[in-house]
């Protein structure tokens, strides 16, 4: 039987030690970023989903090089987000303290997997030396009038204590928890897009992107003509244009 374990020990050792996926950028004639998502450090290790991810992106990376171009693929780990911070009280932790915990293992995990990833480039998000760029750039948003507050009602998850986007309510529920959904009026933090909505629309065509992506970041953008209002009489049953719904509309001339 092939050692897969021992082989692949020795060579994942090898490739860290020689640098071979650090790219040297000041001399790059052909950069390419292949960004993957972070891993969260929301458990002990890595989990098969996340080896599946990186799995696929990596593989791109190494068809960028095998065409000639120095290919940079960081990684690091995302520590801020609902999954990591319940896990982390579940362990009784600071969200921060825990990540930091788990650095270590996670790091050894990716290191064995062999991918491609430019260890010189790695960070964590809750390292201050990044966050406080982020925070830079909440403060000038929010100086440019491009962030807000105000009230709304949101989906609510009672279980991981927090508000979900649509995209995560299935049938209802949570998708993480399976927990049942409900509404709840909070006030929320606002970003200004629909200011952009022309340009974001504009560059999605530019994009070469499978067409339900487009679609869903169309749809999140969210920008509309307006409503075309027609001369009914009472109440009737009108096709939406464009999409298979039907809306009952009730009409009444008013003097």
């Amino acid at each position: 039987m092939h050692p897969f374990s021992k082989i692949e020990k020795k060579w994942s050792k090898t490739w860290l030690e020689t640098d071979i996926y650090e790219p040297d950028l000041d001399k790059a004639k052909r950069p390419f970023y292949n960004l993957m998502m972070f891993p969260y450090p929301s458990a002990e290790g890595l989990h098969i989903g996340s080896v599946r991810t990186f799995s696929g992106v990596d593989v791109y990376g190494r068809f960028m090089r095998m065409h000639g171009y120095d290919v940079l693929e960081p990684i690091g780990l995302d520590g801020f987000g609902i999954h990591s911070e319940n896990y982390a009280l579940k362990a009784g932790k600071h969200p921060k303290e825990h990540a930091k915990e788990s650095e270590k293992n996670f790091y050894r995990q990716l290191a064995y997997i062999g991918n491609g990833f430019s260890w010189k480039e790695k960070l964590e998000t809750y390292d201050p030396n990044y966050y406080q760029w982020t925070q830079w750039i909440f403060t000038k948003m929010w100086e440019n009038g491009l962030a807000y507050r105000a009230k709304t009602n949101v989906n609510w998850c009672p279980s991981c204590i927090t508000v979900l986007a649509d995209e995560q309510v299935i049938n209802g529920q949570c998708e993480r928890c399976g927990t049942e959904v409900t509404k709840k009026e909070l006030e929320q933090w606002f970003f200004r897009i629909t200011k952009y909505a022309d340009k974001l629309l504009k560059n999605l065509d530019n994009l070469d992107w499978p067409e339900h992506i487009k679609t869903a970041q169309r749809n999140w953008i969210g920008r509309s003509e307006g409503a075309e209002l027609l001369k009914l009489k009472y109440l009737q049953l009108v096709p939406i244009p464009s999409t298979e719904q039907l809306i009952w509309f009730w009409h009444q001339s008013m003097n």
